[in-house]
């Protein structure tokens, strides 16, 4: 049932350890229907369970509870509804205790939440019935850590949160749902949406896309963010979503930050993967469909958007143990401080004098998050990095120990940074599928007392689509030669962004005019990214072209060091691979450099 023609959502949250006073800006900043709030990663779930394991009314994000105490009578006052996957690997925990909390407020609260994502004690019968849980990525069989397994969570997408809000929850409480599932949620039960209907799944779903993340649609994580106005209070994502799949992404006037056309394709390129087949459990979405058009001040329109029919399988999220690793830090002052550096390094790895899993030196202030594409330059000072890992911890200990007798026993200038870095539990990151008629969700709304339990079935998957045509692409030319061109960055005729999935960096290079489009389409090619990162990339590069943004979408392979917690990185997730490319020196015809804003094209 249709209940009105838009709906109003708006995203408080990212991550774990996001800003929390963003909840209460968004539910008082303006008018807003529904609230989302996105705490979970891979390895955020990982940690969740560690925490269960020591406590078992632990394993939830207790910081929503604690934040949303507070706003309970006005979320009521305002009819606004909060969904969040805060449940983490505890959904029953965390929704008993918001509702302690609500009691001791003096709130009668109706609580939704969402059960089955865990699979830890059904393993052996997910195999048994033909899903083989090896690694979707390397194909390697799970066998191989199959008795280390610490967690195991199935993806869940939207329907089950519209069953919990169909029952009347006021607050619904998931487990391990996708970012973009929360956001689609509220949609379909609003406006009525059917799992046949696939466009406007897929809006909902580029629409959650964009706010996940919190406020890097809204300035933050810019390229240029010197033109945004302010980052004091930066306002977080609004999506107005209308019911023919069309919307608006916005903010709360009066706050920081800044939306338009160039933070929303930013994020859109964010982790995207395959822009023709971006997988959820709902739909697929074609982000090559996307139409942007800036709509007033911090308002951007968003349409055309066209889906296809979800994949048959699940991704299974699954963390296991896997060996130890160590970080220290010390900091050496000019003159000469890379020297240092390099003279403490060989020292160091001498006398530890182990074979180590891997091991690792970075020079922090000079070459750590860009190697060898760094400049060359003469820092007054710089914080030598060391790291290893390993599954014997003994030889970790053994490191930890061994660091700080570097202090007095080296070159000089040194600056005390702490005694010995502590050793940690490395747990990494296992993607599998199952196929979705083997996940089990369970709803259960309940307001302390009476209860009401859904066992959720599935929306029939609809059958290939026929006879559609393709979207129709922008073309785009190079315009006549000037006859002379002239060296730049790239960073001049492009903005870009970059993510992370596992050990695979994706980086979103978008043209500033069709022209440059045009020329970064002919000459940043998949070979001359993958030979101008070198080392940094030690897989393939694949390059998918997304013309209705003016945008490439490159993926690197095997680029992040084993990625996550495996990585002894300090940028294990390349949030800076970008800003390395957009620094590549590339010579472009004065003809493309005329069609950029002339405030980009400074001097390389």
């Amino acid at each position: 049932m249709i209940r009105r023609s838009n709906v109003r959502i708006a995203n408080a949250g990212g991550y774990w350890g996001d800003d929390v006073s963003a909840i209460e800006r968004q539910i008082n900043g303006g008018p807003v229907d529904y609230v989302t709030i996105d705490f979970l990663a891979e390895i955020t779930m990982s940690i969740m369970q560690k925490q269960r394991s020591r406590n078992p009314e632990a394993g939830f994000a207790r910081d929503f509870v604690q934040v949303i105490r507070p706003l309970l009578k006005t979320i009521i006052d305002k009819d606004i509804r909060i969904v969040t996957n805060a449940g983490g690997v505890n959904p029953q925990g965390c929704a008993e205790a918001l509702l302690a909390a609500a009691a001791e407020e003096g709130v009668c609260l109706k609580v939704g939440v969402v059960l089955g994502d865990d699979l830890m004690d059904r393993l052996e019968e997910v195999q048994h019935v033909g899903s083989s849980l090896d690694n979707m990525e390397t194909g390697e069989p799970f066998s191989t850590i199959k008795d280390r397994v610490l967690s195991a969570n199935v993806y869940f997408g939207a329907w089950p949160i519209v069953e919990a809000l169909r029952e009347g929850a006021r607050i619904v409480i998931t487990g391990r749902a996708t970012d973009t599932g929360i956001t689609l949620a509220p949609m379909i039960h609003e406006l009525g949406w059917k799992a046949t209907d696939l466009d406007n799944l897929a809006a909902g779903i580029i629409a959650g896309h964009i706010i996940e993340c919190g406020a890097q649609a809204t300035g933050g994580n810019f390229t240029d963010w010197r033109q945004v106005p302010s980052f004091d209070k930066v306002g977080y994502p609004i999506v107005e979503m209308n019911a023919d799949g069309s919307f608006i992404v916005t903010k709360h006037e009066g706050t920081g930050g800044l939306v338009n056309v160039a933070t929303v394709r930013e994020q859109l390129l964010y982790e995207m993967g395959d822009p023709l087949e971006y997988l959820t459990p709902d739909v697929t979405a074609d982000f090559t469909t996307v139409c942007l058009e800036q709509d007033g001040a911090d308002r951007v329109r968003v349409s055309g958007i066209q889906g296809k029919p979800p994949p048959p399988s699940l991704k299974v999220s699954m963390s296991y143990e896997d060996g130890y690793k160590v970080s220290g830090s010390i900091i050496l002052c000019g003159p000469d401080a890379v020297a240092k550096g390099d003279a403490f390094a060989r020292i160091f790895w001498s006398r530890l004098d182990c074979d180590l899993q891997e091991r690792h030196t970075e020079f922090i202030g000079y070459s750590s998050c860009h190697w060898h594409l760094s400049p060359e330059t003469d820092p007054t000072e710089v914080m030598l990095r060391l790291s290893a890992r390993d599954h014997d911890r003994s030889k970790l200990e053994r490191f930890s120990r061994l660091l700080p007798a570097l202090i007095l026993s080296g070159p000089p200038g040194v600056a005390v940074t702490g005694g010995r870095p502590p050793v940690q539990d490395v747990v990494a990151y296992w993607p599998a599928l199952i196929d979705r008629q083997h996940a089990r969700a369970t709803v259960e709304v309940t307001d302390g007392g009476e209860d009401t339990l859904v066992e959720m079935s599935w929306p029939l998957i609809p059958g290939p689509m026929t006879g559609r045509p393709d979207a129709v692409q922008p073309a785009f030319d190079l315009p006549p030669s000037a006859g002379a061109s002239r060296k730049i960055v790239l960073g001049a005729i492009c903005h870009g962004r970059s993510g992370d999935k596992g050990d695979t960096a994706n980086i979103g290079l978008i043209a500033r005019s069709d022209a440059a489009y045009a020329w970064i389409r002919q000459e940043i090619t998949a070979d001359r990214v993958k030979e101008y990162f070198g080392d940094i990339c030690q897989g393939k590069v694949v390059r998918h072209e997304v013309p209705n943004l003016r945008a490439l979408n490159f993926l690197l392979e095997r680029a992040l060091g084993g990625g996550g917690t495996l990585s002894l990185r300090v940028d294990p997730q390349g949030k800076t691979l970008s800003h390395a490319l957009l620094a590549m020196e590339v010579a472009v015809d004065e003809a493309v450099l005329d069609t950029v804003p002339t405030d980009h094209l400074t001097p390389s």
